[in-house]
């Protein structure tokens, strides 16, 4: 696949890049991808919710009734889950939701998303540009200019540059990062993915 690369006025400037099917080109597997979102997901969660179990809650754990002829059942703590302000019966414990992904796994993820974008015609290219200073407008007009598109949009840069991230930071539907930082889900999650030029090839000389 062939994309013209544009000017940050939305103009054409004349070259072209050839997308590696490697890559951009592969038969998209979405097992894969749905293992690496959940992933991603899953490490996103704090795991922090805890509930005191019957063990924890500060009641006296003197026993409420004799244990024969009282014409109900045994009880023998007012901590037990079926009291108001008992413990709590099989609540969540702190934990970690991380999980272990192959390295291959992953790549195949990644190079699926960005072959359902391709084949999707949703990868915009553009010239590299730099910004003096953060203008949030100025940027938003170069988004406009180059037709990213009013939904979400996914800008991927070869290296940090401090003042387009700044720049992109009060869009909301605008998320920037550099393409080490590039992952199966920003890409799912994004409506149209803009790169700048010499992006592609620097994920093509990553397939192993």
């Amino acid at each position: 696949m062939e994309l013209s690369v544009y000017k940050i006025d939305g103009t054409e400037s004349g070259k072209k890049v050839t997308l590696d099917e490697k890559v951009f080109g592969v038969e998209p597997n979405d097992h894969v991808i749905y293992l690496d979102v959940l992933q991603y997901l899953a490490s996103q969660r704090q795991g922090t919710a805890k509930t005191k179990d019957r063990s924890e809650v500060a009641y006296s754990t003197k026993k409420l009734g004799r244990q024969r002829g009282g014409g109900g059942a045994r009880h023998g703590s007012l901590k037990a889950g079926i009291f108001v302000g008992g413990g709590n019966v099989f609540g969540p414990k702190p934990r970690d939701y991380r999980f272990k992904l192959n390295k291959k796994v992953k790549q195949l993820a990644r190079f699926s998303a960005l072959s359902y974008k391709a084949a999707e015609g949703k990868i915009t290219l553009v010239e590299p540009f730099a910004m003096d200073a953060p203008k949030t407008k100025e940027f938003k007009n170069i988004l406009t200019a180059i037709k990213a598109g009013e939904r979400k949009v996914l800008v991927v840069l070869p290296e940090n540059s401090e003042n387009i991230y700044l720049s992109s930071r009060n869009l909301p539907d605008v998320k920037v990062i550099t393409v080490d930082e590039i992952n199966t889900y920003s890409i799912m999650n994004a409506h149209s993915v803009v790169m700048f030029e010499g992006v592609p090839e620097i994920l093509a000389a990553r397939v192993k």
